[in-house]
């Protein structure tokens, strides 16, 4: 097998400089989108009652959310999960002593 010298990798200026730039950009988005969530309300109580409300909607939603993402994936790697019996004949058959 033949070997090869190791790959020198260099940290320039410039590297750091698009870091920064671009770890900006995607916190301004992030930002952005967590201000049209609340609602954007002007007023103190507007935006406390929006995200009284917002708050309950949002966790309702992402359980939603993990669950459709759960069934997505899967269904992508073919995986069906078999509910679980909950009475005590299903979960010993049918015995007879």
């Amino acid at each position: 097998m033949l070997r090869r010298k190791p790959t020198r990798l260099e940290l320039k200026i410039d590297d750091t400089d698009e870091f920064e730039s671009v770890k900006k950009e995607l916190e301004a988005r992030k930002r952005q989108r967590e201000e049209a969530e609340s609602g954007g309300g002007v007023g103190g109580a507007s935006v406390i009652s929006v995200d009284v409300i917002g708050g309950g909607a949002s966790a309702s939603a992402t359980s939603s959310a993990a669950a459709s993402r759960a069934e997505l994936i899967n269904e992508r790697i073919g995986y069906k999960p078999h509910p679980k019996p909950s009475t005590l004949p299903t979960l010993f058959g049918s015995l007879q002593f």
